[in-house]
């Protein structure tokens, strides 16, 4: 156990790596494609760590987004509550998953995040998203298996060997 509290440090930096991630400027083709990076980070956490994320840290992480980012204010803390909330609901379920099906679930809840901007969007009065921004799920679920090994074997403090 001692072990696992000696990798504290891990959860606030990938989340803080996370943020960074969505700042970085990407051509204006590839802008569309980013993948939700903070969603992903946050899955991991709520899958892996129950106790210590849930709702109101997706909340507080994703106000803090929503100022980083300059969008809408309270746009990402509410596409990122109801990302944990479903995470939280069915983490027993998802835990036991072979990796390949926990990145068919996590990219339903990618496309699920993408319905929820899209209806933000519309309901602000927002300019229409173009067709390029439904790839971005894709993209997230091809990302699970190499960001879930990674931050598992930072958690758990394991080498490469």
């Amino acid at each position: 156990m001692s072990r696992l509290r000696a990798k504290t440090w891990v959860l606030p930096v990938s989340v803080a790596l996370a943020l960074l991630m969505g700042l970085v400027p990407l051509p204006e083709l590839l802008q569309p494609l980013r993948p939700y990076w903070l969603a992903l980070v946050l899955a991991f956490w709520v899958i892996e760590t129950p106790d210590r994320v849930g709702l109101g840290f997706a909340f507080c992480v994703g106000l803090l987004a929503d100022v980083m980012f300059g969008g809408i204010l309270g746009e990402q803390a509410l596409r990122l509550v109801v990302m944990a909330f479903i995470l939280q609901r069915f983490r027993a379920r998802l835990r036991f998953f072979p990796l390949s099906q926990q990145a068919l679930a996590i990219g339903g809840l990618l496309f699920n995040d993408r319905v929820i901007d899209a209806a933000i969007h519309l309901m602000a009065d927002e300019p229409a998203l173009p067709w390029s921004y439904w790839w971005a799920p894709l993209l997230g679920m091809a990302l699970w298996l190499p960001l879930y090994a990674l931050l598992d074997a930072l958690r758990l403090g394991k080498r490469g060997r």
